[in-house]
């Protein structure tokens, strides 16, 4: 007569008999045979359903070149009557060449009461996800802490058309998993429980995206 050890040892045997040679039971590979992206591999038309997905998400998206920019910068702080803007290390300074504000360089002396009493901040990125709408910070070169970029009610965050992936899985490789990210669809936005849409309670309430192309 069979103990209950014996069972359980025969239904683990029995388990096991199909994993194959140089695999560990019990963790098996993980298959991606999935589409790493469901756009054209143009990277025009990446472009364009970036920009489209970005709107979807209200936010305001815009595109220039690169000697357009610092007077596209100064436009979008002057309409949004800016007058102080918080800079993080790295940013390229002809970015605010044009732009008639008080620039307040993140040199340590930033605390989270006088971010917030800075109207605006200007970023690049580490990337930008098309299929999702979606722009990466790593707090790398010209982007700063993630404080920077979520007390400050106004946000441009520049993108350079080489920084942007179709897809997600396409995404992932270019990141460096050791640094703090920050995934932004949109200005910052909640719903209550009758689904009424508040923006700003959680960070910026307007987002400027430019997307330089050429």
């Amino acid at each position: 007569m069979s103990s209950s050890r014996d069972i359980v040892l025969a239904r683990i045997r029995s388990a096991l008999t199909d994993v194959p040679a140089g695999e560990e039971a019990g963790r098996p590979p993980v298959r991606r045979e999935y589409r790493f992206a469901h756009v054209l591999d143009d990277p025009k038309a990446v472009l364009d359903l970036l920009a489209e997905n970005l709107a979807d998400y209200r936010a305001h998206v815009h595109r220039c070149t690169e000697d357009a920019l610092p007077g596209l910068i100064a436009r979008l702080l002057a309409d949004r009557g800016a007058r102080t803007v918080a800079v993080p290390p790295g940013l390229p300074a002809g970015w605010l060449a044009a732009a008639d504000v008080e620039q307040r360089p993140d040199d340590g002396t930033l605390t989270a009461h006088l971010l917030d009493s800075t109207d605006s901040v200007v970023t690049g990125c580490a990337l930008a996800v098309a299929e999702t709408g979606t722009v990466v910070l790593d707090s790398g070169t010209g982007q700063g802490r993630r404080v920077l970029t979520l007390v400050p009610d106004h946000h441009i965050c520049v993108v350079r058309a080489e920084q942007v992936v179709a897809s997600v899985p396409q995404a992932l490789p270019r990141l460096d998993p050791a640094r703090p990210q920050t995934w932004i669809s949109g200005p910052s936005a909640t719903s209550d429980i009758e689904l009424t849409r508040v923006e700003g309670v959680h960070g910026p309430r307007t987002l400027d995206v430019v997307l330089l192309d050429g």
